[in-house]
């Protein structure tokens, strides 16, 4: 837990305009310039912090092959979720999945297979063919499916994303961004860390074919547990990885490399320089009390205030000890207070410059309080 002393300051705050829990804006000890990326786009993240560590065209649309199965995968999982499909059933494999050319797990037309069989073929292997049978499975059709990857892509905030297929096969306006597809990978370590294991598999064996998964990464470095390849003439080389070392967890995105050999390279290169350079700590959990302050006009007289969500910050190695934490509170807080509602700001300081910023938020409700409580903080009030 971190430990530097919090400062109350007193100073009205301005208006809240918006809660970020990953904005930085300084390194606080200087560290070396992170290494160069030969291809169309890239971006290295702290899985936590949300802290960018290097990023070169990380918005630009780009097409994205079969990092595309991301989010196909991540469709999927959600669908299983919610009930609406299970890993035990039994997909009906149609001509057009068979037939989808590319990568492929050789599911065989007409025959049924089982529904966790297809997800390791797509996210093993990579079969285009498991992609297209998952989504007519799960939505009737791929363009259908399609339309769902998207709802969810615009709810996850990937904002530069329209997908075309299930596959990341080539079609016009199909694309995403560096920073898009990373978003849609934390959020299936988030919330399926179980299924996110099968991205760590080396191999996976179907039809009697063995096929190795194309992550060269998980044979490199002990950290990587996935997460994915692609490749087009037209998208290039790419690879999604993701690593956790030291309780800390990278996500990098390479996009438009070379060859196989260098989006290998290039990715292991940018989770080199994130673990060597940088470290993640948590600083407060959600929930956590921080502080309390006086509220008047209410049912009580003190409300404890925290953060919403667990705060994480990266910051270069061995400058924990050099942070500084102050909290800024709204005065004159007056019932009725809303659980959640923000009231002031905790900020996080290395070597006297702002490197994190969250909101304190209400940690309870509390209502109003009865007539003579309500006139003797009237009083009170104007006495100050």
């Amino acid at each position: 837990m971190f430990q530097s002393p919090i400062r109350k300051k007193t100073t009205p705050l301005l208006t809240l305009i918006w809660f970020c829990l990953f904005a930085t804006a300084a390194s606080g000890a200087p560290v070396p310039a992170p290494p160069t990326v030969a291809g169309t786009g890239h971006l290295l993240i702290d899985y936590d912090s949300g802290r960018i560590l290097s990023s070169k065209n990380a918005d630009q649309p780009l097409e994205p092959a079969s990092l595309t199965k991301i989010m196909t995968a991540y469709v999927v999982l959600r669908e299983i979720q919610g009930g609406h499909v299970t890993l035990q059933d039994q997909v009906l494999v149609s001509k057009k999945a068979w037939r989808t050319p590319g990568s492929r797990m050789f599911i065989e037309v007409g025959k049924k297979v089982a529904l966790e069989t297809l997800l390791k073929g797509m996210i093993i292997q990579s079969g285009n063919d498991a992609s297209v049978a998952l989504a007519e499975h799960v939505a009737g059709s791929e363009e259908t499916f399609a339309n769902l990857m998207n709802e969810h892509a615009q709810r996850l905030g990937m904002i530069n994303t329209h997908f075309v297929n299930s596959t990341g096969l080539p079609a016009d306006n199909h694309h995403t961004t560096a920073q898009d597809i990373a978003l849609v990978t934390a959020a299936t370590i988030r919330e399926y860390p179980d299924f996110y294991q099968w991205y760590a598999t080396k191999d996976f064996t179907f039809n009697d074919i063995t096929q190795k998964n194309r992550n060269r990464l998980l044979w490199r470095d002990d950290a990587v547990d996935g997460v994915k390849t692609g490749h087009t003439d037209a998208a290039g080389y790419c690879l999604v990885a993701s690593g956790k070392k030291d309780g800390m967890r990278l996500i990098s995105v390479v996009m438009g490399t070379q060859s196989e050999d260098a989006r290998a390279k290039e990715s292991q290169a940018l989770l080199n320089y994130g673990f060597r350079f940088f470290e993640t700590h948590r600083l407060y959990g959600a929930g956590d009390k921080l502080t309390t302050t006086r509220v008047w006009k209410g049912s009580q007289e003190r409300l404890s205030l925290g953060v919403e969500k667990d705060l994480y910050i990266t910051i270069p190695r061995r400058q924990y000890k050099n942070l500084d934490a102050s909290m800024t509170i709204n005065p004159k807080l007056i019932a009725p207070v809303v659980m959640g509602a923000a009231f002031g700001k905790v900020n996080i300081a290395l070597e006297g410059e702002t490197v994190l910023e969250a909101n304190l938020v209400a940690l309870e409700s509390i209502p109003e309080g009865g007539i003579l409580q309500n006139i003797k903080d009237t009083v009170l009030l104007w006495m100050e």
